[in-house]
């Protein structure tokens, strides 16, 4: 499973939870271990999303006229 996708459920769970008759005691520790969770997995996709954009985009607008200063 991605982590993408863990955190897209772990947001889901978190708009159920408050509706699953925990006792407020539970609920608030299952809310920050879930928020713990959800901030190590969005870390991890920082860091992945940060090391892949080094690659530098080129755009080939106008390559009709790439040569076109090497032949003056």
């Amino acid at each position: 499973m991605s982590k993408i996708k863990i955190v897209f459920i772990l947001g889901i769970w978190i708009a159920i939870l408050p509706y699953l008759g925990f006792p407020l005691s539970l609920k608030n520790i299952i809310f920050s271990i879930t928020g713990l969770v959800i901030i190590y997995f969005s870390y991890l996709i920082y860091n992945n999303e940060k090391t892949g954009e080094k690659e530098e985009k080129t755009f080939d607008n106008f390559s009709e006229n790439r040569d076109f200063n090497d032949k003056i």
